[in-house]
């Protein structure tokens, strides 16, 4: 379904907030480990902000993403 008025989302999608709150939790996991000296949870956190990304892009081929028809855009 496309928006009338031309606007692509900008990644307003369950896909783009899914992406980006799991390399949120990386990067507050890794900076908090770091400060710790816990190198290997520092090294876990950097695998999971991996991770992200390719959660969020299986969702948006699964249908989640900003175009997807399982993702139904909110009026602003």
């Amino acid at each position: 379904m496309s928006n009338p008025i031309g606007d692509p989302g900008h990644g307003h999608s369950p896909a783009a907030w899914t992406n980006v709150i799991i390399m949120l939790i990386a990067i507050s996991i890794g900076t908090a480990a770091l400060f710790f000296d816990v190198m290997w949870l520092v090294l876990a956190a950097a695998v999971l902000f991996v991770v992200g990304p390719i959660v969020g892009l299986i969702m948006a081929k699964a249908g989640f993403g900003a175009n997807g028809p399982k993702y139904q855009p909110k009026g602003h």
